[in-house]
């Protein structure tokens, strides 16, 4: 047969499979959509967004209770450092040091020290302090001048009941250190290193009466004789200035130190 006659009888044939659509093993999408499947999609996207919406809400309200707390307003408080000098002329710290004898024996040394002029207002030595010991101590410091306000101590255990008591009965707050902070009565302890490198060290000390001569005599070089950086190069018992005359010195704590005055030529 010609070929014109078999594009005649195909023609139709091959029109129709071309017309109809192609069936695959896929799903075609059809670009009409169902209105009830719309309506099920906005259902789901209202319900997720709600959902979203109520855990944003959630966040915002936990968010907005820690903004509140970090706004709330704090009770003014003041430094440790602030305390003390607001205060200088109205404290006294106390504190313990021990000096080993020529005979291996300890012996424990108590300091009353005021924080204003620096001033050793008393001091004892003793091998077995006690609470009722510390207390009669501190009646003696304050016999004869004003009581201060605070007193400056550490948490040592032998300011027990009787120092406490004596104390309050005296009017005067305790202020306790933090535990095992020294700094924090850094008063006590600078004294407590210069009596150690400025007199102990270069003596040996027999007893407790050897250990006292040795104290009065450091003390009496350390009150009147021995300037200070913080008390603008003064002595804590303030001494006169003087300009004229030729300088002498004078040998104070066994010769160890020395006072220079000037004398009239």
């Amino acid at each position: 047969m010609a070929t014109g006659t078999f594009s005649q009888i195909l023609g139709p044939t091959l029109e129709t499979e071309r017309s109809s659509p192609r069936k695959t093993g896929r799903c075609e999408r059809n670009p009409q959509t169902d209105p009830a499947d719309g309506h099920r999609q906005s259902l789901v996207a209202s319900s997720e967004n709600s959902w979203r919406i109520e855990d944003a809400g959630h966040n915002n309200i936990g968010a907005n209770r820690l903004s509140d707390l970090r706004t709330l307003p704090r009770q003014p408080s003041q430094t440790w450092k602030t305390f003390l000098r607001n205060q200088l002329g109205q404290i006294v710290a106390v504190d313990f040091f021990t000096v080993p004898t020529i005979r291996l024996r300890v012996l424990f040394v108590f300091l009353v020290l005021e924080h204003r002029r620096r001033e050793v207002l008393h001091f004892n030595v003793t091998e077995h302090p006690t609470s009722a010991w510390v207390a009669q101590q501190i009646v003696e410091a304050f016999a004869d001048r004003e009581t201060p306000r605070y007193l400056v101590r550490d948490r040592d255990g032998v300011y027990g009941t009787e120092v406490r008591t004596r104390l309050k009965s005296m009017g005067i707050a305790e202020v306790l250190t933090a535990p095992q902070s020294p700094w924090q009565n850094a008063y006590a302890e600078r004294l407590i290193g210069s009596i150690r490198r400025e007199c102990l060290n270069h003596f040996i000390i027999l007893n407790s009466r050897h250990l006292k001569k040795t104290l009065v005599a450091y003390f009496r070089y350390y009150h009147r004789s021995r300037p200070h950086l913080a008390l603008s190069k003064q002595c804590p018992i303030e001494r006169q200035v003087m300009e004229d005359g030729a300088i002498v010195a004078i040998a104070e704590v066994g010769g160890l130190h020395h006072r220079y005055e000037r004398i009239a030529a």
